[in-house]
C-alpha cells in the first residue's frame, strides 16, 4: 500500500515528465522519425546541470541559507525578491535568474511561498524580454535581423515596463506583508568555507552564459564536486530528463507547423500562440523563416513566454523547483494557480500589442 502510494506520488509530481514523453512518443510516431538534437540544445541541458551542481553546492554549504536569513531582516521582503529576479533576468537571462533566487526563496520561513515563486517566474520572463541577451529567443532574433540594440530595447520596452508596475502591484496585493519581519536568527546560519568556491563557480558560469567565456568551463565543476563534493550532485535529474523530452517534443511540432505555414499574416497572434505548445524559442527559430517583421516576432515569442508551463523554459524551471521541494503537497492548487497567473499575463500582453500596433 505505501509503495502504491508512493508511485502515485511520484506519477503526480512528475506528471510534467510523462506528459512529454507521450508527446515526444506520439509525434515521433506518427511523423516515422526520431527528433535531431542540436548543439545548442545540449549546450543548454549541460548549462542547467553545472548551474544546478552550483546551486546545490551553494545550499549544502550553508550560503543560501545565509542569504535567506539576511533578506528576511528587511522590510518588502516579496517585493525584492521578485524585482531582483525582473533585474537579474535582463543581465544573466530568465532561466539562471530563477535557478538562483526561487531555491532561496523557497528556504525562506515565509508564507505563500507558491504565488511568490510564480511572480518571480512572470518577473524573470518580463524582465529578459527587455535586453538583446535576456533569453536564447531575443538573442536569435536580434542576431538573426541585425537590429540595432537601442531599437531592440526601446521597441519591446513597454511590454517590460508595464509588467514591471503590474508586478510590483500584485505583490502587494496578493502577498501577505507581515513576514517580511518575523525572522529573528537571521544572518545566524554557519557557511561552510567551500561556498566562496562555489559563489566563484556561480560568476564563471555566468561569464560562460554571457559567451564571453567557454562553457565548458563548466567540466571543471563537475570535476570538484566528483572528487570533493558529491553531496552537491543531488540534483533534479528528472528535470534535465523533461527537457531532454520537451526539446525532442518541440522539433517535432516544428515539422508539424511548418507544413501548413505558407505566408503567415498575424505573426504576432501565431507566434504567441505557438509557444504556448512549444515554447518561445523554438517558436522564434520556426517563424524566422516565414517573415521579415522581427518587431512582431519579438513580441510574439516574448508574450508566448506566458501562459503555459511550457511558454518557456523559465516557468518549467520554477514549477518544477517548487514542485519538486515538495511545498505542502498542493501541487494541483499551485499548476491551477501558476496558468491563471500566466493566462492573465499572456492576455494582457496580447492586448498591449494590439493597442501600440
Amino acid at each position: 500500500m505505501e509503495n502504491r502510494r508512493y508511485f502515485v506520488d511520484f506519477i503526480l509530481r512528475e506528471w510534467l515528465l510523462f506528459a512529454s514523453f507521450a508527446g515526444l512518443l506520439t509525434t515521433s510516431i506518427y511523423l516515422k522519425r526520431v527528433p535531431p538534437y542540436s548543439k545548442d540544445e545540449f549546450e543548454v541541458l549541460f548549462i542547467l546541470a553545472v548551474l544546478f551542481v552550483i546551486v546545490k553546492g551553494l545550499e549544502t554549504s550553508g550560503f543560501l541559507a545565509w542569504i535567506s536569513g539576511r533578506l528576511q531582516k528587511g522590510r518588502l521582503l516579496s517585493l525584492k525578491l521578485v524585482m531582483a529576479t525582473f533585474l537579474l533576468s535582463m543581465v544573466v537571462t530568465n532561466d539562471v535568474s530563477l535557478v538562483v533566487i526561487v531555491p532561496i526563496t523557497l528556504l525562506m520561513d515565509i508564507p505563500q511561498k507558491g504565488i511568490l515563486v510564480i511572480l518571480e517566474a512572470l518577473a524573470a520572463n518580463a524582465g529578459s524580454a527587455l535586453t538583446p541577451f535576456g533569453n536564447p529567443q531575443n538573442l536569435f532574433i536580434y542576431w538573426h535581423y541585425q537590429v540595432a540594440p537601442w531599437e531592440f530595447v526601446k521597441e519591446i520596452a513597454p511590454l517590460s515596463l508595464l509588467f514591471l508596475v503590474l508586478l510590483a502591484v500584485a505583490v502587494l496585493c496578493f502577498v501577505k506583508m507581515e513576514e517580511e519581519s518575523n525572522a529573528q536568527t537571521a544572518g545566524t546560519v554557519a557557511v561552510e568555507k567551500g561556498a566562496f568556491l562555489y559563489g566563484a563557480f556561480l560568476v564563471v558560469m555566468v561569464l560562460a552564459v554571457l559567451h564571453l567565456i567557454s562553457i565548458w568551463i563548466g567540466v571543471a565543476v563537475l570535476a570538484y564536486t566528483l572528487l570533493f563534493d558529491r553531496r552537491s550532485l543531488k540534483i533534479d535529474y528528472l528535470l534535465l530528463l523533461t527537457f531532454v523530452c520537451f526539446f525532442g517534443l518541440a522539433e517535432n511540432f516544428k515539422v508539424l507547423l511548418s507544413s501548413n505555414i505558407n505566408h503567415p499574416q498575424n505573426i504576432f497572434l501565431f507566434s504567441a500562440l505557438v509557444s504556448q505548445v512549444i515554447s518561445n524559442v523554438p517558436a522564434a527559430l520556426l517563424f524566422a523563416n516565414f517573415t521579415v517583421k522581427w518587431k512582431a516576432l519579438l513580441w510574439g515569442t516574448n508574450v508566448g513566454g506566458f501562459g503555459s508551463l511550457v511558454g518557456s523554459l523559465a516557468n518549467l524551471i520554477a514549477y518544477k523547483l517548487y514542485v519538486s521541494n515538495g511545498e505542502g503537497g498542493d501541487m494541483g492548487d499551485f499548476t491551477l494557480m501558476f496558468l491563471v497567473f500566466g493566462y492573465v499575463s499572456f492576455f494582457i500582453g496580447v492586448g498591449l500589442y494590439l493597442l501600440l500596433y
